[in-house]
């Protein structure tokens, strides 16, 4: 039986994208609320807008908690991921141990953490053409890494930061420089770790930001567990700072289950990060975040989940002295899509309307009957703030029977203004370019 578009969008959404470009009195899309903002793949197709809300919750256990795993298969003939009109979307690299978080260099080059394999990768594209001619391995030896970050901030680092699942370690870095001059200098040498025998959790990502003045280094480390709220979540489930050498360490902000990946706001100054919430309680709770950190903040977990007033049933009548405290995330995304990596938009190769967006990697659900994830958002930012609508960007890693060949993790302005995207199901680097409207 085929499905066709009409029937799994709703007819708006459906109507805008069948049209094409110019053919509607407007210019968007309507924005998707209420039950229309959820679905499954299958519902996903660039540009289609959603915003979910708090009156939009479900209840808990509403429907019963899935164990729905994804089958990760080799990339179907003819299966490509799709942008939105006007962009081309091409391999940059493949054939890649797990790559995950992806960075910049001030020279333009490419860092990419393969956690897998634990070194850290430089690629270089030289000429421009979108293919690297220069593929190096910067360092080997790391355990699990993931977060990437230079410092000093701006255009002539001195050391490149590397967040190992237990430590953060750095590394002696001038422009240009393909392989690491020195040994790993360890400057936090015990960042609760992922490598703990667990079930229900054991996140293990640490990734890395330096504020825009270079004096402070934010560490995200996430929960141990899904709800549990024992001695062996201390120091985690929040977002660390230290100096840039390591001491004078602090809670930034708190109740994160898992602050996957960190941003600042280039315009702002102001920290971002992109959050996976907790599983059990249902397809439809509690919906992954991103947001704007509050210094001091706290946001939830595992007490309450979005605000004070939603208490996790598993915890029921503990902690009534931080009911008021919640804060209530920027942008709600559907639950379970599994949202990593992050990153502001710095260049000025797309339309004038992206620049300054967050793109965000959605790695995929496994905690939910019908797939959701395995794409590339985009959440439009004015004036430091979202308005929580955010528009799929980058879709088509499913195949119709529901299996997956591809899972986004990390996200990148690169030199060139084209934007890069890890694929850890493919071991591929993505490169969406603009290239005009036909």
């Amino acid at each position: 039986m085929t499905t066709r578009l009409r029937d799994v969008l709703p007819l708006a959404i459906a109507a805008w994208i069948l049209a094409g470009p110019g053919a509607l009195a407007f210019d968007e899309p309507p924005v998707l609320a209420g039950k229309d903002a959820l679905g499954d793949w299958t519902t996903d197709a660039p540009g289609v807008r959603r915003k979910i809300t708090l009156d939009d919750l479900a209840t808990p256990y509403d429907t019963p908690s899935a164990q729905n795993g994804p089958k990760v298969v080799k990339q179907p003939e003819g299966a490509w991921p799709k942008a939105p009109e006007g962009f081309e979307v091409t391999k940059f690299a493949t054939g890649l141990s797990e790559p995950r978080v992806i960075v910049t260099a001030p020279n333009g080059d490419l860092f990419v953490a393969e956690s897998r394999a634990g070194r850290v990768r430089v690629l270089r594209d030289a000429d421009g053409d979108g293919q690297p001619e220069v593929n190096e391995t910067f360092a080997t030896g790391l355990t699990r890494p993931f977060g990437i970050a230079f410092h000093p901030v701006g255009a002539e680092p001195e050391h490149v930061y590397v967040g190992n699942t237990d430590s953060v370690v750095r590394f002696p870095y001038k422009n240009g420089d393909l392989k690491a001059t020195g040994e790993a200098e360890t400057i936090v040498a015990d960042i609760p770790s992922g490598n703990e025998s667990v079930g229900g959790g054991g996140h293990w990502t640490r990734d890395l930001q330096f504020s825009p003045d270079g004096k402070t280094l934010f560490v995200s480390v996430g929960s141990r567990s899904n709800v549990t709220d024992d001695e062996t979540e201390k120091r985690r489930a929040m977002i660390l700072a230290f100096d840039p050498d390591g001491k004078n360490e602090r809670v930034y902000a708190w109740g994160i289950r898992n602050p996957v990946g960190l941003a600042i706001d280039p315009a702002t100054g102001t920290l971002w990060t992109s959050v996976n919430e907790r599983d059990g309680l249902g397809d439809d709770l509690v919906p992954d975040y991103i947001t704007h950190v509050k210094e001091g903040g706290f946001y939830g977990w595992p007490w309450y989940y979005l605000t004070g007033d939603h208490q996790d049933p598993r915890h029921e009548g503990k902690r009534p002295e931080l009911k008021d405290k919640v804060i209530t995330p920027d942008v709600l995304v559907q639950s379970h899509s599994a949202s990593l990596d992050l990153a502001f938009y710095e260049g000025d190769a797309f339309p004038e309307g992206y620049r300054g967006d967050i793109f965000a990697a959605e790695h995929g659900s496994w905690n939910r009957a019908r797939r959701t994830g395995y794409k590339v958002i985009r959440v439009p930012v004015e004036d430091g703030k979202a308005t929580g609508v955010y528009e799929d960007f980058l879709v088509g890693f499913v195949t119709p029977e529901g299996n997956v060949w591809g899972r986004p993790v990390g996200v990148a302005t690169a030199k060139d203004g084209s934007l890069m995207v890890t694929d850890d199901g493919s071991g591929t680097i993505w490169r969406v370019a603009y290239v005009g409207a036909k």
